[in-house]
């Protein structure tokens, strides 16, 4: 092992998959996981007759990254090495590729598509794989793509059948799913052994050796005081509670806390209510109250001007098409409070103290002339738009030498960024003409970052996966991991329950760990058979829900003004495309097999985007629906919204593309 680079302690994590087991590798972010699993890779491919190992990953960016540094330079040289994503054309022949690779690196999603799909060219069975290596791996549940494919191995598993491949997983922390006690979070990280039929695995006797190759960052917290005075949000609140009245809540109905996150729950909820009702008033209301929400949280964490400029730009582009007293009411509200909450917005006497601390945190760091690197994490791509434009107009960091730039996740539209941008910003943070990265939670698992002497968690709520993955980010010698926070906030509560929750991980996994072999065995037959019994009843449970109601008798209104658009026998599935929600912007930064997109369409009547056009097989123009933009009308004037397509309460009809020509082109 010592010509392939292994520390100690992971030569200990892999020697049981070297004996051909399967195992979880538990191992902090840049503990060397996924070199580990190369060297795993290549024994098994030096030792199997007819080896095929399979490198899953749950984002696309990791494909390319997994391939570049790490899989091909070590074996490309003497294996066949494939990279698929949804980004290259390999995917429609996947199959084949499979055939005639030794090892392919994918998606989740593209294994299991091939996994279910008959088509010779496409599908792939799971004895056709020998060794399948699992990336951040404590995303094997719920309905994630990689539980999907491991469900169909745990049915062969239970039901005898053979082969099937040895599994290697991979993660920095498999969590205690929400759990706050022992007992708890030991069953989560049982049903996570479970799901990907392993035991989990950790460095024991070179533990030490490991705490010296990645070492623990300082922690510090950056506690600020309350604002004494913040007339801005108190004119918020006040905006707020005129469209309250206005409203007429519901006396069964108690809102929480202006400026919380219960409080969206609530609206959210309430603006569902008046979808069930026919109640526009009620359902209206509730989304403007969502953007004021939106408005007190970000001045909870950015500047004044942030959250006024966020309802500015909703408000621009609801001045067109205001169909009835509502639209009106709550647009006069904001035009004539307009002039006033920009002016608040401006007065520095009340500025967000947590700004100021963050901005001592950043100078502590870069003023000492040491070159440096940092990442900020903040919650939302707007968040961290919001502080560049600050880091940028702020005289004391651009003194200091400070160059940010933003690292969100990849996606269509405006407010996304494409792969190969984020490989640019991570290849300028790595030169050096970038210093500080901006980052929403892209950058706490998988992305190959340089070692940073800072790290700054700023206005975030996330679980102690997200905390420990983000501080595993500053590995540089005498690093820093920062939490700006205020006083006894939201924010300062849950990185204190993250740390006890982090400590809780280790305990659950020590407990499992000391299991014996037959009592861990049956407890993951259990988990599995309770599983794959579960998932049955589901499916029974949602085809029966399809099978109430016939697609025509299901009716699609309109989500904004209840206008009827579509039966639902109009809607039709064409070759289980995915239904895209999408925004202005008409270009798809990626290429589609069938169909290519057209222009966005919408409501007539009151401007809701509800989708766009596509042209398939090049000559037929379909209207994709995002179904969260709708409401269905049942036969008995119940009206249910949903948010995706499979949640329908009917069944959706294949598309059939020689029908439509035969309609549309009078062909015979």
């Amino acid at each position: 092992m010592a010509d392939f680079g292994l520390h100690n302690y992971q030569q200990e994590v892999v020697e049981r998959a070297l004996k051909g087991e399967n195992i979880i590798i538990w191992l902090p972010t840049g503990g060397g996981k996924t070199r580990a699993a190369v060297y795993v890779a290549k024994k098994h491919l030096e030792t199997t007759p007819n080896a095929k190992v399979m490198v899953l990953v749950n984002k696309v960016h990791l494909v390319d990254q997994h391939y570049n540094k790490e899989f091909e330079p070590h074996l490309g040289g003497t294996f066949i090495i494939k990279k698929v994503s949804g980004e290259n054309k390999e995917k429609d022949f996947f199959g084949l590729v499979v055939k005639q690779s030794q090892v392919v690196i994918c998606t989740a999603q593209i294994l299991y598509n091939a996994l279910i799909n008959k088509e010779e060219a496409r599908h792939v069975e799971l004895s056709d794989i020998t060794l399948l290596i699992i990336d951040e791996c404590h995303h094997t549940h719920k309905e994630e793509a990689y539980n999907k494919v491991m469900r169909l191995y745990v049915e062969k598993k239970l039901k005898g059948e053979k082969p099937l491949p040895q599994i290697l997983g991979l993660t920095a922390s498999p969590g205690t799913g929400g759990a706050k006690a022992l007992e708890k979070a030991v069953e989560h990280v049982l049903e996570i052994c479970a799901n990907l039929d392993s035991v989990i695995v950790s460095a024991k006797e070179y533990a030490s050796e490991l705490k010296e190759v990645v070492p623990k960052p300082r922690k510090s917290f950056k506690i600020v005081k309350e604002r004494l005075k913040d007339p801005f949000r108190d004119h918020l609140i006040s905006m707020m509670n005129s469209i309250h009245s206005h409203m007429n809540l519901p006396p069964d109905f108690r809102l929480k806390e202006c400026g919380t996150q219960e409080y969206e729950a609530d609206v959210v909820n309430l603006e569902h209510r008046g979808v069930q009702e026919k109640n526009r008033l009620l359902a209206q209301c509730a989304l403007h109250l969502r953007q004021y929400n939106d408005a007190l949280l970000i001045n909870d964490t950015l500047r004044m001007i942030d959250a006024y400029r966020s309802l500015e730009e909703y408000y621009s582009k609801k001045r067109t098409n205001p169909i009835d007293g509502t639209d009106t009411f709550l647009l006069e509200l904001f035009e004539e409070n307009q002039v006033e909450l920009k002016n608040l917005a401006m007065d520095s006497r009340f500025d967000n103290p947590k700004m100021d601390e963050l901005q001592s945190t950043l100078l502590q760091q870069f003023g000492s002339g040491v070159p440096s690197r940092a990442i900020i994490f903040s919650k939302t791509r707007k968040s961290t738009h919001c502080l560049k434009d600050w880091v940028l107009k702020n005289r004391a960091l651009q003194e200091a030498g400070i160059k940010a730039d933003i690292l969100i996740g990849a996606g269509n539209g405006n407010t996304y960024m494409t792969q190969n941008g984020q490989a640019e910003t991570i290849r300028n943070f790595r030169m050096g003409s970038l210093n500080l990265l901006i980052s929403t939670s892209v950058a706490e698992e998988g992305l190959d970052i340089p070692e940073c002497n800072l790290v700054v968690r700023y206005g975030l709520l996330t679980n102690e996966i997200a905390q420990q993955q983000a501080s595993g980010r500053a590995r540089a010698e005498n690093s820093e991991y920062a939490v700006v926070a205020q006083a006894g906030g939201r924010e300062d509560r849950r990185e204190r329950m993250n740390e006890y929750l982090e400590e809780l991980t280790g305990q659950a996994i020590d407990r499992v760990q000391t299991m014996t072999p037959q009592d861990f065995c049956t407890k993951i037959t259990q988990l599995q058979e309770m599983v794959v019994t579960c998932t049955k009843i589901e499916q029974r449970r949602q085809a029966e829900k399809r099978s109430r109601n016939t697609a025509s008798s299901i009716q699609l209104l309109c989500r904004s003004c209840f206008t009827p658009v579509a039966s639902g026998s109009d809607i039709k599935l064409v070759e289980n495309m995915k239904h895209y929600t999408f925004g202005d912007q008409l270009t798809l930064k990626r290429s589609f097999e069938d169909w290519e997109p057209g222009c966005t369409i919408g409501c007539k009547i009151c401007s809701e985007k509800w989708g766009f056009e596509i042209k398939y097989k090049k000559c037929a123009i379909l209207p994709n629906l995002a179904i969260k933009n709708f409401v269905l009308e049942s036969p008995g004037q119940e009206r249910l919204p949903v948010k995706k397509w499979k949640d329908v309460p009917f069944t959706v009809e294949e598309f059939n593309f020689k029908e439509y020509c035969q309609e549309n082109f009078l062909l015979d």
